[in-house]
């Protein structure tokens, strides 16, 4: 049996994008020779500032849509990171064993900190805990993205490290590059990618948007004035991305989406774009806010702490009597 870690942070409301690209493969991982934990990883999402009324709301709504997508609570292990201690205190444990010049040479943490006055040492530091919340569950694959992959790394050197240093306790898990679907752009700048924090409302489709906002921004996404349906990313971007949404929604090829429309104009094919937004996201946003107003969600998130706490802390004790936290 497998064990397969994830995590995403709740610093927003996933987006259509964010959808096509990955979270459409989470239930995907889930087979009957391995067992998946998916964590809803809170603690990271505060490495920069935080509404608090806002952060327990998506912590809750992210756990909510993990559900909604299909992930089986009765297969899987989902759960809030902060539910479970351990993490925090691996963390200390793997941060003692890092370097500075590890976590410094982090690319995302460069990036974040480039040219900024003052930046949170979180942004230094947070790569241990990830490396705990991956080591803590004796994880065997981790599917990340290629931004993700450098503390993929980090965390099997340290995993090794504290092998060779202390005793053998962690498995020293696979990076797995996650299946990445269809690149997803910008309604309003389809140059860039679709992003949940672009200041344009109408630039983004929204996991949890009514049908009726979906069809408006469906129907607003910038093309041109050429009114010919035809894929090329880069003479006609608007019209590429929206052909490659409705390819994914409908798995038509791009070949049927160009002859389909082949005597329309751009009315009637963002009309067919909308609606299968819709059909594709509205069921899972309508069992997203079911489960929010239910206790429903509140039972799958206790159980999952509860099993989550239970592998947690048996590693932490071993981690604990390696190093010599025993009296």
């Amino acid at each position: 049996m497998k064990t397969i870690f994830s995590g995403v942070q709740p610093s927003g409301i996933p987006t259509l994008g964010n959808y096509i690209g990955a979270l459409q493969y989470f239930p995907e991982m889930q087979t009957d020779d391995s067992h998946c934990f998916y964590c809803v990883v809170n603690q990271h999402a505060i490495t920069v500032p935080q509404d608090k009324a806002e952060l327990k709301r998506n912590t809750r709504s992210l756990a909510a849509l993990y559900i909604a997508l299909g992930i089986d609570p009765n297969k899987s292990t989902v759960f809030v990171q902060s539910e479970v201690p351990a993490h925090a205190q691996l963390a200390w444990v793997l941060q003692c064993i890092s370097t500075i010049g590890e976590l410094e040479r982090m690319t995302q943490y460069k990036d974040k900190s480039a040219g900024a006055e003052s930046v949170s040492s979180a942004l230094l530091t947070y790569p241990p805990l990830m490396a705990a919340d991956i080591l803590l569950y004796g994880t065997d694959i981790v599917p990340v993205g290629d931004d993700q992959k450098q503390h993929l790394e980090l965390t099997r050197t340290l995993a090794e490290r504290f092998n060779k240093r202390f005793n053998e306790i962690f498995t020293i898990p696979e990076v797995q590059i996650a299946k990445e679907g269809a690149r997803i752009m910008s309604l309003q700048h389809p140059e860039k990618k679709m992003s949940k924090s672009d200041v344009n409302p109408k630039a983004y489709v929204s996991m949890l948007d009514t049908d009726a906002q979906i069809r408006k921004k469906i129907k607003s996404a910038v093309t041109d004035s050429e009114g010919v349906v035809v894929f090329n990313k880069e003479e006609k971007p608007g019209v590429s991305n929206l052909m490659t949404i409705l390819r994914t929604c409908t798995k038509q090829s791009i070949a049927e989406i160009e002859a389909a429309y082949a005597n329309k104009g751009y009315g009637d094919f963002k009309n067919d774009v909308a609606e299968a937004v819709v059909a594709t996201i509205g069921p899972i946003r309508d069992r997203h806010d079911e489960l929010v107003a239910s206790t429903e969600l509140d039972r799958i998130l206790d159980e999952g702490a509860e099993r989550a706490n239970k592998v947690a802390r048996k590693m932490l004790r071993k981690v604990e009597k390696a190093i010599g936290f025993t009296r």
